[in-house]
């Protein structure tokens, strides 16, 4: 979260440097059904998506908080997420007798280890991005900028392996505004595989958004326009390689508001300045809170479905919340 265009949230919902405790297998977790996306409207379609349902939910220990990005398993059920006050948390969703989201089970959380395998603190654990890619899972972190990647599985027990080279000049990312976005591309798209990142609010002269391309035969910057009022909170690939791209905006007059965009695979290329349709726009007359992770999973019709969650700062005022639509192309 940037905290120079914020900084009001900054003393209302700031995340404190809380140290990380030891893991904890079974956290307890509540959930109440989500029926509506639009308040007080059964209305389900909203563009090209379709709202399928979701969840708010809660828990008695006080480390499940401020989730920052999410990333699915293979079967669409089991998740790792990563959490800005450095920990790990893994799970899987549950779903009803209509396979609506119901609610997580066999949820864990871990330390995020830095370098000599020890727990970090707010500054080096800052986790804000993450992709499971080739049996690494690799995290964008922000304050002390890098993208490190970690043994997956083995991840809640080591340290990271390896950081990855970064082509954006350090002196460009913003203190508390850098890479939010961590994405693996699909192998089979324009980028062949590789890591995409983007920032949330490091902008270059022109006012837009850097990001890059960290490997493969494009590897380079490029940048992505912002909208103003909108940040970069997360990002996800479809299967064709195109890059949904989740933004945030809050004010004091306007309140918090999300909205994804579509961004076309072939424009992401060093020095490409990329921009995309809007898909979905969204204010706090909606069933969202501060949205700060974004992952897609293939349906069971055989289409993709987009499952979004919110970062609450570990504050009351702020609610943990996980929506699902189904992308209608």
């Amino acid at each position: 979260m940037k905290l120079s265009r914020l900084a009001i949230w900054a003393g209302l919902f700031s995340a404190l440097a809380f140290p990380v405790a030891p893991a904890t297998h079974d956290v307890p977790v509540s959930a109440r059904v989500i029926t509506q996306f639009r308040s007080g409207s059964n209305e389900t379609r909203f563009g090209s998506l379709e709202f399928l349902g979701g969840i708010q939910f809660s828990s008695s220990d006080s480390r499940l908080q401020s989730l920052s990005a999410i990333r699915f398993r293979p079967d669409g059920r089991s998740f790792v997420s990563v959490l800005d006050t450095g920990g790990w948390l893994t799970g899987r969703i549950e779903r009803n007798a209509s396979g609506r989201l119901a609610g997580l089970a066999d949820v864990e959380i871990n330390p995020i280890l830095v370098r000599g395998g020890r727990a970090g603190s707010k500054y080096n654990s800052d986790a804000e991005g993450l992709a499971l890619r080739d049996g690494e899972a690799i995290v964008g972190f922000e304050q002390l900028h890098r993208v490190d990647a970690y043994p997956d599985p083995g991840f809640e027990k080591s340290g990271p392996l390896r950081s990855l080279d970064n082509p954006i000049p350090r002196r460009e990312f913003r203190m508390n505004a850098g890479m939010e976005t961590v994405a693996a591309s699909p192998k089979s798209g324009p980028l062949k595989g590789a890591l995409v990142v983007v920032t949330e609010h490091s902008l270059d002269d022109q006012g837009n958004l850097f990001a890059a391309i960290l490997d493969g035969p494009s590897k380079g910057v490029f940048k992505v326009v912002r909208h103003d009022p909108y940040d970069a909170t997360d990002g996800a690939f479809l299967p064709d390689g195109d890059l949904l791209l989740l933004e945030r905006r809050f004010s004091m007059l306007g309140g918090l508001g999300m909205r994804i965009r579509r961004i076309k695979g072939e424009s992401i290329r060093p020095g490409a300045v990329a921009d995309g349709e809007v898909l979905i726009d969204a204010d706090m007359g909606y069933a969202i809170d501060n949205m700060e992770g974004l992952d897609v999973i293939m349906g069971p019709e055989g289409r993709p479905h987009l499952i979004l969650v919110s970062d609450d700062n570990g504050n009351l005022l702020q609610r943990n919340v996980m929506l699902e639509f189904r992308l209608d192309d």
